[in-house]
């Protein structure tokens, strides 16, 4: 049902953000203690995640009748991601060595608190390459629905929906059942949507009343320049893509603007993973292309994550008044090619990631992340926001590879997207 102007959701999300921000300035206190607000709402989505991703992937390869075209697309989807996890890496890497904002800071090694970032070097430490591939077999066909790894959910999908469309005739009664319960958990979806509002402001809250805004110190160079990065890459590369694959990057940001705003509240792009699949699907990409990307580029495509390995390392080592020569910083990139991907399953994200990365490069010690402990939650935003640009961009672009959108068509559905309001 369509909502008028005053009852989009995007506004009511902006309104809860502008709440949150307020509430933590003022009541310190209060703001931290609407956490569980923040908290909530992700647990209520992604509760939802698994089963919308699992009917979408199953119905979607059932539907397509073609087991090469999947497997191409699989492979098309997994070239695009390492081309741009590896442009992400090297763009930090030019603007962190070109601003320097580590320059100056001085720190004495013998002063860093190891344990304040012990569980996080333990949780990095604990998540090898191997674990990672093993990790994305289930226990149990049902467990994965359950778990919460999204890998392990796309592994079981595909296997299911490789066997409904071997079933044929037979696997029909299935697939309309499928399908209806794919309709009902999307409006399940966007029932839970509403109450994005009160998540952003819980989460905002927390986070200025948490941490407070004169927190931040020194380390505002390493924020801005990090900022500025992710903008430089969203607006600078992934729209030079855009352009090269026929549509607007703006307009394609204004049609998910719930999606961002909602991030940028909670700072958790995985919050929206399913109305951004169901966007995408309105926009004319065919869901079997949804279902293999989207899902995928969440363990391989963390365009925002990428950025902030390479920059928060060599901030590090630049604070710390470690010199890396260009082929330590080369090894580095190397290592954080592989660990964005082996850690990416790991609870606390980008943070833990980078555990792992300086786990293996011996020149800064992993007791530095102490200096950015503080603000890592600031900086999230950001690489939630970049993760979701570059995962959306990377959906279309596929989908215009497979010529299941031409311009005109994308065009059209993106100045309409852009236009009409929210609905349930």
């Amino acid at each position: 049902m369509k909502q008028g102007p005053a009852g989009r959701l995007y506004v009511w999300v902006l309104i809860g953000i502008a709440t949150g921000v307020v509430v933590g300035a003022v009541a310190p206190e209060l703001g931290v203690a609407l956490k569980p607000l923040g908290d909530g709402f992700i647990k209520l989505i992604k509760m939802l995640v698994p089963p919308v991703i699992f009917l979408t992937v199953v119905l979607g390869i059932a539907h397509m009748r073609d087991l090469r075209g999947v497997g191409r697309i699989g492979l098309k989807a997994l070239v695009y991601f390492e081309v741009l996890s590896t442009i992400a890496l090297l763009v930090g890497l030019l603007v962190v060595n070109t601003l320097k904002p580590g320059a100056g800071l001085h720190v004495d090694p013998s002063h860093l608190d190891a344990a304040a970032v012990s569980k996080f070097a333990e949780a990095a430490h604990h998540q090898s390459p191997v674990d990672f591939l093993l990790g994305i077999i289930p226990t149990t066909l049902f467990s994965a629905l359950t778990s919460g790894e999204l890998l392990q959910v796309l592994l079981v999908a595909v296997l299911a929906g490789f066997g409904l469309l071997l079933a044929g005739h037979a696997g029909e009664p299935l697939y309309a059942v499928l399908e209806a319960a794919n309709k009902l958990m999307l409006r399940v979806v966007g029932l839970v949507m509403w109450a994005a509002p009160l998540g952003a402001c819980g989460a905002m809250a927390f986070t200025v009343g948490k941490f407070g805004f004169g927190s931040l110190g020194k380390l505002a160079a390493l924020m801005g320049s990090f900022y500025l990065t992710c903008l430089v890459f969203v607006f600078g590369v992934l729209g030079l893509i855009a352009h090269a694959a026929g549509f607007s990057l703006w307009r394609l940001l204004v049609y998910l603007r719930t999606e961002f705003l909602t991030v940028l509240g909670t700072s958790s792009s995985e919050s929206v993973i399913a109305p951004v699949m169901e966007k995408l699907e309105h926009l004319g990409c065919r869901r079997t292309t949804v279902g293999l990307v989207v899902p995928t580029g969440y363990s391989f495509n963390l365009d925002g994550t990428a950025i902030y390995l390479t920059m928060a390392a060599i901030f590090l080592a630049q604070a710390l008044d470690i010199p890396l020569t260009l082929s330590q910083q080369l090894g580095l990139l190397g290592v954080a090619l592989v660990t964005s991907k082996g850690a990416a399953a790991v609870t606390g994200g980008g943070f833990v990631t980078l555990a792992a990365t300086l786990a293996v490069v011996p020149e800064v010690p992993v007791a530095a992340l102490a200096l950015i402990l503080g603000v890592d939650r600031f900086m999230s935003e950001a690489r939630a926001l970049t993760n979701l640009a570059g995962n959306a961009v990377a959906t279309v672009v596929i989908s215009r590879w497979e010529k299941e959108l031409t311009p005109e068509r994308l065009r059209s559905a993106l100045e309409r997207g852009a236009k009409e309001p929210d609905t349930l």
